[in-house]
């Protein structure tokens, strides 16, 4: 389904581009949903064959290219606008989301391969550091609403998540997946920085907002802050709704005795 979504905006973007009558912004919104219908279908044979421990890693640096595109093309169309003024904030948040979620798996999936860990430690905390950071700036793109005195007894739960900048089931789960990828930088790769790491997709010259991806993330800090405000909202005002904690609470234990 994906697949044929994809292709039908690709057919349909091939023909906007023959009249050559639409805004590039129209252009650059149907070709980033094919990019993002395509690559679904990819992540989720990935994902199905268990990331095959001989081409999993190619074609998920493959795929954080393509992900990547968009953004990429607007600044290359020197349009003069920042991609979030074209592309819209839920593609953009969108894009960022899927190469963090993606990333998330791979781990989630290789850290249980003792021997490839052992011998990619390296690699596996740049996709640790790589895929917080993809969510941390999927996280950054909304600003949190400012709570005041007017906001009713009625619709102080929305309005407290909204105040945490979650306006979404998928915003609360970039929170737990970022602390949980910062646990297990942790506890497999323990709090030693080195220099700057390559990023696992080689970041983009013409990209200067990517570059925070060539920093070490302080994963015990940033783990906390993550697992800590969601927890807070889980048992706050989602309390009941079917969020469980309980991982969280222990990896936020955990998290905690490093420095103690």
């Amino acid at each position: 389904t994906f697949l044929v979504k994809g292709s039908a905006a690709l057919d349909r973007l091939d023909g906007l581009c023959k009249e050559g009558k639409e805004h590039p912004s129209t252009l650059l919104q149907l070709y980033t949903q094919a990019v993002l219908d395509i690559t679904y279908f990819e992540e989720n044979q990935l994902v199905d064959e268990d990331f095959p421990e001989e081409s999993s890693l190619h074609k998920l640096k493959e795929l954080i290219c393509i992900l990547s595109e968009p953004e990429d093309l607007v600044r290359e169309c020197n349009i003069n606008e920042e991609p979030i003024n074209i592309l819209g904030t839920e593609l953009l948040e969108c894009l960022y989301w899927r190469k963090g979620a993606l990333l998330y798996m791979y781990c989630h999936t290789t850290k249980e391969r003792s021997e490839w860990l052992r011998e990619n430690i390296a690699m596996f905390k740049k996709c640790l550091n790589d895929g917080v950071h993809y969510l941390m700036k999927m996280l950054s793109f909304r600003c949190p609403l400012q709570l005041n005195e007017d906001v009713s007894l009625h619709d102080k739960d929305t309005a407290r998540l909204l105040s945490e900048g979650i306006f979404s089931d998928t915003h609360l789960l970039a929170m737990m997946y970022s602390g949980e990828m910062c646990y297990w930088g942790l506890k497999h790769c323990g709090e030693r920085k080195q220099g700057s790491p390559e990023s696992v997709v080689p970041v983009s010259n013409s990209d200067p907002g990517s570059r925070s991806q060539s920093t070490w993330l302080d994963f015990q800090e940033t783990g906390k802050n993550m697992l800590t405000k969601y927890v807070a909202v889980c048992e706050g005002p989602l309390k009941g709704q079917g969020w469980n904690t309980t991982t969280a609470k222990q990896m936020l234990r955990d998290l905690l005795k490093c420095h103690t």
